[in-house]
């Protein structure tokens, strides 16, 4: 009960929003890996472990940022997924086979 009374507004804000960018950047990090987007996957896995850092930094002195960060990481993937399934424009082009020698 000692941990929820010390618990820093400012601190559970950043945690909750390092994780919802942290669940973000992932889902464009996969979408990019996914469109085989070689340097837009390495930037966004670059910034997705320097988010999570601070998430799990944050929250490994007290387990119950645990919580800000599972909501955080809610509102994240909500958001993106969200974002990435808007209503079509164009519909992608088809993948070309890869050839084999």
């Amino acid at each position: 009960m000692e941990h929820l009374l010390q618990i820093d507004p400012w601190l559970a804000l950043g945690v909750v929003a390092a994780t919802a960018l942290t669940d973000a950047v992932y889902v464009m990090f996969t979408s990019s890996v996914i469109h085989r987007r070689r340097f837009a996957a390495a930037n966004y896995s670059a910034l997705w472990y320097t988010l999570s850092s601070f998430a799990v930094i944050s929250y490994t002195n007290n387990w119950v940022y645990v919580v800000f960060a599972a909501f955080g990481s809610w509102i994240g993937a909500y958001l993106s997924m969200t974002y990435l399934h808007r209503p079509p424009g164009k519909p992608p082009a088809p993948l070309a086979p890869e050839a084999s020698e």
